[in-house]
């Protein structure tokens, strides 16, 4: 059999694709890096089973449409995300949060019950840091029933849990491994529960949510480690406790914390980036509080109070989310009935002023978050069963819906972990 000889055409064809398929050498310029950069990744905590057996003052009741923890594969450039897998569990994940180094997700799941007590769990994952795929280190009991948030303590050496209906906070020491350990230490807050009816409730509301028993619901350090707060919503009260890095143990600061107004509800709180300022929402109150915080004492100095809905609201709302911007310039916060994220400029002085709201598009908007560059905010809408995706406008604040919706069943919160930036 003969071959003829190859032809001018054909030769440079075939050179043009052994170009590129190899490494390029020489003064032939490289691929582009971002071609094969790793991807940012989207992390949603979902609740994945019904919660049965509650409280009959519990007006939050999900049927559990998500399967465990979701995974998104993020574009950069506009923000949409792509499905890539999911991790099945049906204890409702439905708070998470990522290590600073990205190597390790930990999720509080707040149906799970074990023991005599029925406590929650908490989880440990491996992140895979090719893909973002997570590997189940180890579960331990949450030290209370309901585990709501989930937070790592600056050191990265402990993770910090809020159970709600166990009314309590523990801390689980993060072994070398990245398992969890058993509780170096658990709170059990005590005192009388706060009325029924919020102290600055909207006119005609019937928001009733968590004024029945104590109801830890957010916890976290402070900047600099050295205190840990936490939320009581029944109690309507803010805790601040100095923390022992050595041993993992909460000691009650001097003073032990501030009370919101009666019936008010704080639910999650956030410092503004210079750490003089704290922002905390109320739930049943519809409001934010701001304090001077001074980082020496670990004190809290209540200076402002304003509300979250728009000017003639009237009606129930439960508000949900607050968050700072990563520039200090605004402030956002959640408001589920009224499905919106009201919007608020800081001045000089930390003080909020109203600039307008946001519709999420969905039901329920149990949380949000900006993705690591801040052009994008991600709205958790739980009754509706997706999540929303918003362009944010540095200069003003305000949100433009991208026209984006995900299905994702009954979601809780987004987390964000860019792969590229992961050693």
């Amino acid at each position: 059999m003969t071959h003829s000889a190859p032809t001018r055409r054909r030769f440079l064809q075939t050179s043009m694709a052994l170009a590129g398929a190899l490494p390029m050498a020489g003064g032939l310029q490289a691929a582009d890096p971002a071609a094969t950069e790793r991807p940012l990744m989207a992390y949603v905590g979902t609740f994945s089973s019904p919660l049965k057996d509650m409280l009959p003052t519990q007006v939050d009741l999900p049927p559990g449409n998500g399967r465990g923890i979701h995974t998104f594969r993020v574009d950069r450039e506009t923000g949409a995300l792509t499905a890539a897998g999911d991790y099945p569990l049906g204890t409702s994940p439905s708070c998470l949060v990522v290590n600073e180094a990205g190597t390790r997700l930990y999720s509080a799941n707040e149906t799970d019950r074990v023991g005599a007590d029925k406590q929650g769990t908490v989880s440990a994952f491996a992140i895979d840091p090719a893909d973002g795929q997570l590997k189940l280190l180890n579960t331990v009991p949450a030290g209370g029933a309901g585990p709501t948030y989930v937070s790592i303590h600056p050191s990265g050496k402990f993770l910090l849990v809020a159970n709600y209906f166990g009314g309590s906070v523990s801390v689980m020491p993060i072994l070398e491994d990245g398992r969890l350990g058993e509780a170096s230490d658990t709170k059990v807050d005590e005192g009388p529960i706060g009325p029924t009816k919020a102290t600055h409730a909207p006119e005609g509301s019937f928001a009733i949510s968590g004024h029945d028993r104590t109801h830890a619901h957010m916890i976290e350090a402070d900047p600099s480690g050295r205190f840990v707060l936490h939320v009581d919503l029944g109690l309507d009260k803010i805790y601040v406790w100095k923390f022992d890095a050595k041993t993992g143990t909460l000691h009650a600061n001097d003073p032990a914390g501030v009370d919101l107004p009666p019936g008010d509800g704080p639910r999650h709180f956030h410092f503004h980036p210079e750490g003089r300022w704290f922002y905390s929402i109320q739930e049943e109150g519809s409001t934010i509080a701001l304090f001077d915080y001074d980082p020496e004492a670990g004190r809290l100095t209540p200076r402002q109070t304003i509300s979250t809905l728009p000017p003639g609201f009237t009606g129930s709302n439960f508000c949900s989310e607050i968050l700072v911007s990563a520039d200090g310039r605004f402030v956002y916060a959640g408001n589920r009935l009224h499905d919106s994220i009201g919007i608020f400029a800081i001045g000089d002085d930390g003080q909020l002023s109203y600039v307008g709201e946001e519709w999420t598009r969905g039901d329920y908007p149990r949380s949000f978050n900006f993705d690591p560059t801040g052009n994008f905010l991600y709205c958790c809408n739980q009754r509706a069963d997706h999540v929303t995706v918003f362009k944010v406008d540095k200069k003003t604040g305000k949100l433009d819906f991208t026209d984006q919706y995900v299905p994702v069943g009954n979601p809780s919160m987004i987390s964000f972990l860019d792969l590229a930036k992961v050693e």
